[in-house]
C-alpha cells in the first residue's frame, strides 16, 4: 500500500505589485494553521517518508512548519511551483518504490485537480462526504490523504486512490 498526502500551502500574503508571486510569504494565520495541521498529522500517527515541496516561499515555509512535527526527508522542486495535475501525478509516479508514504506540498488549482483525478468514486457515506468537501473547495493548508493498493508508485492510476481523509484548518 502507498499513502499520498496532498497538502496545499498555508494562507499567504495577498499578491501586490511589489512582490513576485513566487516570493509571497505566509501570513500569521497561515503559520498558525500550518502548525495546527502539523500537530494533527503527528497526533494521527501519520508520517511521510518523503516530502516533495514546491520551491516557492509560501510552500517552503509551510513544509518547514510540518517538519517540526514529522520526521521526514524533503526535496524542494522548482517544477512543482504552480504545477498542474499532470505534473503532480508524474511526480507521484516517479517516487522511489521504497517510499511508502509521500507528501506533496504545493498550490491550487493543481492539487485540487490532482486529488480529484486520483480519488476513486466514494464507496461509503463517510468517503462520499469527504469527496463533497473536496469538490466544494481545497482551501489553504488543507490536506487530502489518499491510499493506493499498489506496490510501486508508478502503478498509481486515475481513480484508484481511496480518499481516507480530507482535513481543512477549520476542521481542527
Amino acid at each position: 500500500m502507498k499513502r499520498l498526502f496532498l497538502l496545499r500551502h498555508a494562507k499567504a500574503q495577498p499578491a501586490d505589485g511589489g512582490t513576485e508571486d513566487f516570493d509571497r510569504t505566509l501570513m500569521l494565520t497561515g503559520m498558525q494553521d500550518a502548525g495546527a495541521m502539523a500537530r494533527y498529522l503527528r497526533k494521527s500517527d501519520y508520517k511521510a517518508d518523503l516530502i516533495l515541496c514546491s520551491s516557492a516561499v509560501r510552500t517552503t515555509q509551510t513544509a518547514e512548519l510540518i517538519l517540526q512535527q514529522l520526521d521526514s526527508e524533503i526535496e524542494y522542486r522548482d517544477n512543482l511551483y504552480l504545477a498542474d495535475a499532470a505534473k503532480l501525478v508524474a511526480a507521484v509516479r516517479a517516487a522511489p518504490a521504497a517510499i511508502s508514504s509521500l507528501m506533496i506540498v504545493g498550490h491550487n488549482p493543481g492539487l485540487e485537480a490532482c486529488a480529484g483525478l486520483l480519488a476513486r468514486e466514494p464507496v461509503r457515506r463517510k468517503e462520499r462526504a469527504r469527496h463533497e468537501a473536496l469538490e466544494e473547495k481545497f482551501p489553504t493548508c488543507a490536506v487530502a490523504v489518499l491510499d493506493f493498493d499498489v506496490g510501486r508508485w508508478r502503478d498509481v492510476a486515475q481513480g484508484s486512490g481511496k480518499l481516507g481523509e480530507f482535513v481543512r484548518p477549520k476542521d481542527l
